[in-house]
């Protein structure tokens, strides 16, 4: 008995250790960019980077995705630090012509550690000179509301998310990135998600995500005119 949990200590550790040698998590899109086709002259493809709102979008609504040329990159639990490092490999080296970055929300949750709204803002802005740099257009989504988070209580998003969407605001139009603001939309008027457009306070529901999509589309004509 003894060594068979001996064994299963050893087991956990050799997993996180494999896994946090793959930090941003390079793996999970690499099967998938790989295979992507070499973008036509004239065609455009747009790239979602996000966390699990973003893949939850995917999953929950597909049919947004069918026969139009988005490729969803979320990642589920990411923050700005993991999404800055895998930038390249997941936006700019597949041909994306735009990238649509929905981030944030995750770094406020402290999900990689403790952080500050300037920490997160600079990730932002790394990411935008990346996608500058490589001609790649960019819309910056506002943080979605949260008044609180369910796995980690009492960090104040209802405080530190109209803070830190002010301060995107400012970046992109000082930079002439489109801002894309998914908060006014979906706030209840305390700094949380309208209910019906939510399933726990932070992620959305098919009716949240239907929302948006028409602001987003939007977007992307005036981005990509």
């Amino acid at each position: 008995m003894k060594n068979i949990s001996i064994y299963l200590v050893f087991l956990l550790i050799t997993f996180f250790s494999i896994n946090a040698q793959d930090w941003s998590n390079f793996k999970q899109f690499k099967k998938e960019n790989a295979i992507l086709v070499p973008l036509e002259s004239g065609k455009d493809r747009i790239v979602f980077m996000g966390n699990s709102i973003t893949i939850g979008w995917l999953n929950i609504h597909p049919l947004f995705f069918e026969n139009k040329p988005y490729i969803n990159r979320g990642i589920s639990g990411q923050t700005t630090p993991q999404m800055l490092v895998r930038f390249r490999a997941d936006v700019v080296d597949i041909d994306a012509t735009a990238v649509v970055i929905l981030a944030g929300t995750n770094d406020i949750a402290e999900n990689t550690g403790p952080t500050t709204l300037n920490m997160i803002l600079d990730n932002l802005k790394s990411m935008s000179e990346i996608a500058q740099a490589n001609n790649v257009k960019i819309i910056l989504c506002s943080i979605l509301p949260a008044y609180d988070y369910p796995w980690r209580t009492g960090l104040e998003p209802n405080v530190k998310i109209p803070e830190l969407n002010k301060m995107i605001k400012g970046y992109a139009e000082a930079n002439d990135i489109y801002y894309l603001d998914y908060f006014k939309a979906l706030n209840d008027g305390k700094n949380g998600i309208i209910k019906k457009y939510t399933t726990d306070g932070v992620h959305l529901t098919e009716e949240g995500y239907k929302l948006l999509e028409p602001m987003l589309e939007k977007a992307l004509k005036i981005v990509l005119k």
